[in-house]
């Protein structure tokens, strides 16, 4: 049994996946309790549904693309086996978790993406660094940036784990904290070999904080 905060279809906003349609999994529940949080709705409650349940309700929505996001979704001890059952049903699997879960916990074959935590967070001295070690060229990391120390610490994190080598590395703005083109100038002036990212998702549905 998980608990679900929403389920949905739309276009995946971020990472190497971006524009494509997908099917959204927002599990409930999260510990963490970052600063610039933008799914503040689904820390908490959710309404318990059976693995099945949900796997039959992602697959008649038609899209082979699935992600399991949150609040935290390794924070529910289903959640690997929710991903083992999409995968088996042909889907593509891509979860969304925080540093603070071991990220191993999912099967093989899952995309994770991985949002470490920045200073301005307020987080990221719960992180399990051993969990950039684990990263494969198939995952992505993403760090939302605020500020310049951001910035900085981002920039330090990247290049003493050669993170650009390991995964696919996104930086992104804590917009309206900082703007994309301000993350734009940081990157270009060190010739940082990241990945900008803008939310796709709430450039076409400004209005909307659910179900988008």
């Amino acid at each position: 049994m998980l608990h679900l905060t929403e389920l949905f279809t739309s276009i995946q906003g971020e990472g190497r996946a971006q524009g494509r349609p997908c099917t959204f999994i927002r599990l409930a529940g999260c510990p963490l309790r970052c600063s610039w949080c933008d799914t503040e709705y689904a820390r908490e409650g959710g309404d318990p549904v059976g693995e099945e349940a949900l796997v039959r309700r992602v697959v008649e929505a038609g899209v082979p693309l699935v992600e399991i996001t949150g609040g935290e979704p390794l924070a529910q001890q289903g959640t690997g086996s929710l991903a083992s059952s999409l995968l088996a049903h042909g889907l593509e699997v891509l979860c969304e978790t925080s540093g603070a879960f071991d990220i191993g916990a999912l099967p093989a074959g899952v995309v994770r993406i991985m949002d470490l935590k920045a200073p301005s967070s307020g987080e990221t001295e719960r992180m399990l660094w051993q969990n950039l070690d684990h990263l494969r060229p198939t995952d992505d990391l993403k760090i939302v940036v605020a500020d310049r120390e951001d910035y900085r610490w981002a920039r330090q994190v990247i290049g003493e784990h050669a993170l650009p080598g390991r995964c696919e590395v996104l930086l992104s703005p804590a917009e309206p904290l900082l703007t994309g083109a301000e993350l734009a100038s940081w990157i270009l002036a060190d010739r940082l070999p990241v990945r900008l990212q803008l939310q796709l998702h709430r450039q076409l549905w400004p209005d909307e904080d659910r179900g988008r």
